[in-house]
């Protein structure tokens, strides 16, 4: 019975520049493997010990990528080790199999949202008319799934973003703040759902997963184990489960320390 490894990716397993958290001396920071690059430019990485482990891990255990990225934003990610059978985009909207959405997967998701809430053209009317041009960069849509702002941070309004996610709950909708960016994702789209079709067709009979925000939540308690940073909305919240371990590594290291747990649980099978 294979083990399935269902991993969020930003913030957990790779990291911007701005998210390493390298705050040991610059002689003993860890050796870097960049992992993406967009319009030319660097943009993802993590350790070179972390792309050792991953590389083990794919050996291992199924790897499935987790990530609430479009398909395009998760094509552009180089991860070492074995290309993944399956992977998890758009947060649970698509289910790659060899690098392909598998439409029967994503017509099921579609008619759930359909029944179950709001529909995004009224998310995406609320977010135009209440987020403040001060501090909102971009406003963008994912696959047609769901929405999200990217916005200067330092100006962004808690009370706003508070008053955001009430008006989302009652519509059947979810808001989570994960750095720069703000995600309006529909409640019965997740990567637990996704994450158990996986085990379903595999016959897995051990799930773990990680992840350090709010849409990663859902994932953490579908899985038999899972890890959390000790940073990102969970951490922030001082949130955990039965079965969820937070961690105290905190940027890139909370990568590597994750992707350690994770062999080390295979491996004691």
């Amino acid at each position: 019975m294979p083990v399935i490894v269902a991993s969020d990716l930003d913030r957990t397993l790779i990291y911007s520049a701005a998210a390493l958290a390298l705050t040991m001396p610059d002689a003993r920071a860890p050796r870097l493997l960049c992992v993406e690059v967009h319009e030319s430019r660097p943009l993802s990485y993590l350790t070179e010990t972390a792309a050792q482990l991953l590389t083990e891990l794919g050996d291992e255990a199924l790897f499935v990528p987790t990530t609430t990225r479009t398909r395009k934003q998760y094509q552009r990610i180089n991860l070492p080790g074995p290309p993944p059978t399956y992977a998890i985009c758009a947060n649970g909207g698509h289910l790659l199999v060899d690098g392909v959405s598998d439409p029967d997967w994503h017509a099921r998701v579609q008619a759930r949202l359909a029944d179950e809430c709001a529909p995004l053209s009224e998310v995406q009317e609320h977010l135009l008319r209440t987020a403040d041009p001060g501090w909102v960069r971009k406003h963008r849509t994912a696959e047609d799934l769901f929405a999200y702002l990217v916005v200067e941070r330092e100006l962004l309004r808690e009370e706003w973003v508070k008053e955001l996610g009430e008006w989302a709950e009652n519509r059947g909708w979810t808001v989570s703040l994960q750095g720069r960016k703000i995600y309006a994702v529909p409640k019965p789209l997740t990567k637990s759902a996704a994450m158990r079709e996986v085990a379903r067709r595999t016959g897995a009979d051990l799930t773990l997963a990680a992840g350090d925000s709010l849409l990663d939540a859902d994932l953490l308690l579908a899985a038999d184990l899972g890890w959390r940073p000790g940073h990102g909305e969970l951490a922030e919240d001082s949130w955990t489960a039965p079965g969820v371990r937070a961690l105290p590594e905190r940027g890139v290291l909370a990568g590597e320390r994750i992707l350690r747990e994770f062999l080390r649980t295979v491996r004691s099978r």
